[in-house]
């Protein structure tokens, strides 16, 4: 099914629904498309990726990858555009790297920066502002990198002309960000660098490396974690990528199916790796109807067909030993956890206070302003269903948070009155065609304007 790219900007609301029907493919998956732009520009050759999302995010990396060096093009063509991408000796880029509100973007560039030993700047929108970089930085440090920050947030300078070490890291917590950005500095490090996980976290960065031909390990340690060893000095070549759904973005398709009633929804072709899958076995155990089907293997990464049928659910309690494998899609699961019968405890979930907003404080303020109880504390959030009579009526502040916005539209689609949120514009960083595509299912939306 082919749908338009949209771009709202203000306010938007999702009224209640028929049933919601058809088969539809979710936008490339963000990290992959990320990581894609990072490695073609580290590579020798021509990179061809399809398949890239393109939402605003992911081209804010295009650009700085374009602004470091390389060529980046992307072609038409008629099975879906094609990226390009020319690896090139990286050069410090004539302005700050900009990347709005990019923060896998960001944190990623600055290590592979480091690395490469170019002087640059990075900056962001205020949200970006915000959000902590000196979990970044304090690993590059110890490598020998020179940055300057303020007060460990952007904007942040990073020194050229340093050749950096080689480290045995552990992280502080499962965190791919920051393993990702310690993996791609040791690319041009002296020495082995190993990196050690507490426990498994997504692991796009280790399965691309090795498809751009780099030599790197994975063990698992003895208290259930995991080593990743990578030495430097190594050259990536170019390789043919293509970009799976994005199981995150797949999430507010298949958690709208559950919630109306009478629907039945096929998402193609998504991301199933096991540590990015832990929203899906959430919802398994709340007694959602859920099956992963056609099952098969896309560059490196397995993929499968998702179909969801609305489903009475019950309140679950998350172990937050899950968290890693599912932190982007707490959201959405606390608006499920509204159409539930019983409690449903989220514990681990201190990360979601320093995203794109505390997205714990603002779940918990669109849930109650639409009938929904909650109780929260630094890391763990509680929500108590309504056993599918979700009141609704309420106007839900976004806090400029994508992942906000999605999931209180898809309430609206379920809820016994609409929904509105203040403002859909940032909808675009993650899944551009999304008011296109829900509505391509049968999803009522009203608009105030488009772009």
């Amino acid at each position: 099914m082919k749908v338009d790219r949209e771009k709202p900007a203000g306010p938007a609301s999702a009224r209640p629904s028929a049933a919601l029907k058809g088969a539809v493919a979710a936008p490339g998956d963000k990290s992959i498309s990320h990581r894609a732009l990072m490695f073609g520009a580290l590579a020798e050759g021509e990179t061809i990726v399809r398949g890239l999302l393109e939402g605003d995010d992911v081209l804010r990396t295009a650009a700085a990858m374009r602004a470091l060096g390389a060529e980046v093009e992307r072609d038409a063509a008629p099975d879906g555009p094609r990226w390009r991408v020319a690896g090139a000796p990286w050069r410090a880029p004539a302005r700050p790297l900009y990347f709005g509100n990019a923060g896998t973007g960001c944190r990623l560039v600055m290590g592979a920066v480091a690395g490469q030993g170019v002087a640059a700047a990075f900056d962001g929108d205020a949200s970006l502002r915000s959000r902590p970089m000196d979990r970044i930085l304090a690993p590059l440090a110890l490598m020998g990198a020179t940055a300057t920050s303020r007060d460990g947030r952007l904007p942040v300078e990073i020194e050229g002309g340093r050749k950096l070490r080689a480290i045995d890291y552990a992280l502080p917590k499962a965190s791919a960000q920051i393993k990702s950005a310690v993996l791609l500095a040791a690319l041009g490090a002296q020495g082995e660098t190993a990196v050690r996980e507490p426990e498994p976290c997504r692991d796009h960065t280790e399965r691309m490396l090795a498809a751009f031909g780099a030599q790197i390990a994975v063990e698992a340690d003895e208290t259930g974690g995991r080593i990743i060893r990578l030495a430097g000095g190594q050259q990536l070549r170019a390789a043919t990528m293509h970009v799976p759904g994005d199981p995150s973005s797949a999430a507010f398709l298949v958690a709208a199916a559950l919630v109306t009633p009478g629907s039945e929804v096929v998402v193609r072709e998504v991301l199933v790796n096991p540590l990015r899958t832990g929203f899906y076995e959430t919802l398994r155990e709340m007694g959602a109807d859920i099956s992963f089907e056609n099952e098969r293997m896309a560059a490196g990464e397995p993929v499968a067909d998702i179909r969801a049928r609305h489903s009475m659910l019950s309140g679950v309690e998350v172990p937050a030993r899950r968290a890693p494998s599912m932190i982007d899609e707490y959201p959405i699961l606390a608006v499920v956890a509204a159409f539930a019968a019983g409690e449903t405890r989220m514990p681990g979930v201190g990360e979601l206070r320093v995203k794109e907003s505390d997205r714990i404080a603002a779940v918990e303020a669109g849930l109650a302003a639409n009938g929904v109880e909650t109780a929260s504390g630094p890391d763990w959030l509680r929500v108590r269903g309504r056993d599918g009579a979700v009141p609704g009526g309420g106007r839900v502040e976004t806090r400029h948070d994508h992942r906000i916005a999605m999931s209180f539209l898809v309430m609206g689609l379920a809820a016994r009155a609409a929904v509105e949120i203040d403002d859909a514009a940032m909808i675009a960083t993650s899944f551009p065609n999304f008011f296109a595509l829900m509505r391509s299912l049968g999803a009522a939306f009203d608009v105030a304007a488009t772009a």
